[in-house]
């Protein structure tokens, strides 16, 4: 009988659907953490997100990788590899990984780290889904930087200062992103103005005074709406870009969207990619619930690990860009403005790649639609020895619905 696990039931991958009449082993009562105050280690349970244990950790005086969002589980996370605003200080939330206890796809429950399994260690940090169902990890967590204060500041301009937001951007990613500084810039409907706007989101790790000299660029636009404030580590996810992380994250909601990765971002690309996202509100006023997405985060940490340390081939990304779909009728099947969205997302997806900085589209796997080659995925480098793992570790393909691994890769 077919089966797909899961955990905080969070995914973007279409593969997803790939299950019909199976059965769904569901990993939601796995929702337990304990922290080692002595070690600095936190392990928690498959299903275990990070709303679940941020506060806990902040109050025994740690703070550990996060993904950009509270609800999808940690362990879920990790096995893509994990990104998001602390990559430049301490890497991918798959670099924190210390030990998983997993079930194999005998049925077995065995222990992976860098000394037991080694081999399953390394795939587990960028394609585990493909390989067993992670029970509970342990991970090594962070003293608190800055008494684990950071410095958020939400920004919104109006079309007419997009040109110079976005040449603003491109200034800091074009002389490398501090690893302090992490930034998520949306493209959304403005109600008001009856067009699009900028909603962008500045994170520093570190003190106030400095993270604003490091912002000072972005502020000298004196964006109409501003809210800048210092809040604890554990509160960020929350409270950046106005609490969207409460609108990402219902349950039960589809979502369409199509990512790439980027190494480059020219402030042409994304001003393009604005102008025909406000062309697509004025044409199909049913969505404009549609949305861009670009989160820019420093490498510094995550690229300071050895490539073959993991299986996730995309260190050298400095962010990921996406948009997302949503219509009044859900995206229903036929629904011409569906439709016509999905036209939008596939041109901007190759507008995307074609300035990526990378030879052709790639994506990190936790973002992939699924209609990706497998080296846009996995990387080319990396999937030889993926299909030679999926062999051993899975050889009759039981892990089969999470943007699959082939048992033979010839490139």
């Amino acid at each position: 009988i077919p089966f797909l696990a899961t955990g905080g039931r969070h995914g973007y991958t279409t593969t997803l659907g790939d299950l019909q009449g199976g059965l769904a082993i569901d990993l939601s009562q796995f929702k337990s953490y304990s922290i080692d105050r002595a070690a600095g280690t936190l392990t928690v349970g498959g299903a275990t997100t990070l709303a679940d244990f941020q506060d806990a950790l902040y109050e025994a005086g740690y703070m550990i990788q996060t993904p950009s969002i509270s609800c999808p589980g940690y362990v879920g996370v990790t096995v893509g590899s994990g990104v998001g605003r602390f990559t430049g200080l301490f890497g991918l939330v798959a670099d924190a990984l210390i030990s998983a206890r997993l079930v194999t796809a005998e049925g077995r429950i065995i222990h992976v780290s860098r000394r037991q399994n080694a081999d399953l260690f390394w795939g587990l940090r960028g394609a585990g889904a493909n390989l067993g169902v992670v029970v509970s990890a342990t991970y090594q967590a962070h003293k608190l930087v800055n008494q684990g204060q950071i410095l958020n500041a939400d920004l919104i301009f109006p079309a007419n200062k997009s040109k110079e937001y976005f040449d603003v951007l491109q200034s800091f990613t074009a002389n490398k992103l501090p690893a302090k500084l992490a930034i998520v810039t949306l493209i959304v409907f403005d109600p008001v103005a009856q067009a699009a706007q900028i909603v962008a989101n500045w994170v520093y790790i570190g003190p106030r005074e400095e993270g604003l000299r490091v912002m000072a660029p972005v502020l000298a636009l004196n964006p109409p709406v501003t809210n800048i404030q210092v809040v604890p580590w554990n509160k960020l996810v929350s409270t950046a870009a106005g609490g969207a992380d409460a609108l990402i994250c219902p349950k039960n909601v589809s979502h369409n969207t199509w990512w790439a990765n980027l190494r480059s971002l020219p402030a042409s690309t994304f001003q393009a990619s604005f102008d025909e996202l406000n062309n697509f509100y004025k044409q199909y006023p049913e969505a404009r619930g549609t949305t861009i997405n670009a989160e820019t985060f420093p490498n510094q940490a995550m690229a300071a690990v050895p490539d073959d340390d993991s299986a996730y081939p995309w260190r050298d990304a400095l962010g990921h860009i996406q948009i997302g779909v949503i219509t009044e009728s859900g995206n229903a099947a036929r629904d011409p403005t569906a439709e016509a969205g999905n036209s939008l997302a596939r041109r901007l997806r190759d507008r995307w790649a074609a300035t990526s900085g990378y030879p052709e589209l790639s994506v990190y796997v936790n973002y992939a639609r699924g209609d990706e080659k497998l080296r846009q995925r996995y990387g080319s480098r990396k999937l030889p020895r993926l299909a030679a793992l999926k062999k051993k570790w899975d050889p009759r393909n039981v892990f089969a619905y999470n943007n699959v691994l082939p048992m033979e890769y010839r490139g």
